[in-house]
């Protein structure tokens, strides 16, 4: 499969399920084998932290605990801060691998055309790109984010004319791309951050309004297609936690009669229910690298000096068998 190409809309989204039907297995070997173990791990203590709070927060309302979070911080605040603090630092590993790995295995296909390439191959190449990632981290937060904040804030107050509603559907699709192409864009070439963003901005507003030149339709329609795809798959995981709650309700008498709500999630139903909601949580994280590659088709399809390069090696390739 070429990366660099020109593509059209129905390309963008035809060709990422083509990458994966083509580089699928050796894709999530190598992202399972360094993200796998810290995915679970962050899962379990997400799901267990999770069901530990909302119990107790049940049996609190039972009581008629008015200082509940108070007093449930103070009686385990040492145990709580080493939660978040480990929490945070697989939630930090997870996020590395999650953003970096898609990025540098495209690159790593678009530069060498390898089908097979190895975990340890692209464990260096995200070691060596840590120090990138920290600082894309941080532009985001303190440059990208409060924009996208007011914009959010301003397509909220005008939701009272109705135009807010449009205007939010409009930005978020882009602000994901804008996110998205200066990401593909810092890590696979030599530009510094805000050059990055600079050519991720120029690429999908540029001459948005000519229907001819404009990229921005096609990379948005391709998003939102591809965000929609991915939701109603993670939906499906969603409900069946609440459809196996409601049945139980339905279907075992002591469960919707019990005095005590947070009984009804300790037991086998209450576990199922939150194993079912950590394995959602799992597939998300999986569904994701299907926005990155989708992503990633599109950033190289806007790098025109890219099509170039490729049309002369293709050219300088011409009559090399006739001989």
């Amino acid at each position: 499969m070429q990366l660099v190409k020109e593509r059209k809309f129905g390309n963008l989204i035809s060709d990422t399920f083509t990458f994966f039907k083509e580089y699928g297995k050796n894709y999530f070997k190598n992202y399972f084998v360094l993200n796998g173990a810290l995915l679970l791990l962050f899962v379990l203590i997400f799901v267990f932290g999770y069901r530990e709070f909302f119990m107790q927060m049940m049996n609190a309302n039972v009581n008629g605990d008015t200082y509940f979070f108070q007093t449930y911080f103070q009686d385990n605040g040492a145990m709580l801060i080493l939660g978040v603090v480990i929490f945070g630092i697989l939630l930090l590993a997870v996020s590395i691998v999650m953003y970096t790995f898609p990025v540098l295995y495209m690159k790593r296909i678009a530069e060498t055309g390898d089908n097979n390439i190895k975990p340890d191959q692209m464990l260096g190449d995200i070691r060596k790109n840590i120090g990138k990632f920290f600082i894309f981290l941080l532009g985001m937060l303190f440059i990208v984010a409060p924009l996208m904040l007011v914009l959010m804030m301003l397509s909220s107050f005008l939701m009272i004319i109705i135009i807010g509603f449009f205007l939010f559907i409009l930005m978020m699709p882009a602000f994901i791309n804008v996110v998205n192409f200066t990401l593909f864009d810092y890590f696979t070439t030599n530009r510094g951050f805000f050059n990055s963003l600079s050519y991720a901005m120029r690429v999908n507003f540029a001459n948005m309004f000519d229907s001819k030149k404009a990229k921005f339709w096609r990379y948005w329609a391709s998003t939102v297609i591809m965000f929609i795809l991915i939701y109603i798959v993670l939906t499906i995981f969603t409900l069946v936690p609440y459809m196996i709650m409601v049945f139980g309700f339905l279907t075992v008498p002591d469960m919707g009669t019990s005095q005590n709500p947070a009984e009804m999630f300790s037991g086998v139903m209450g576990i199922f229910l939150f194993v079912i909601y950590g394995v959602s949580i799992l597939v998300s994280f999986t569904l994701n690298n299907l926005m990155f590659v989708q992503a990633g088709l599109q950033y190289y399809d806007s790098r025109e000096d890219l099509h170039r390069k490729v049309d002369f090696n293709e050219i300088d390739t011409i009559g090399q068998g006739e001989f």
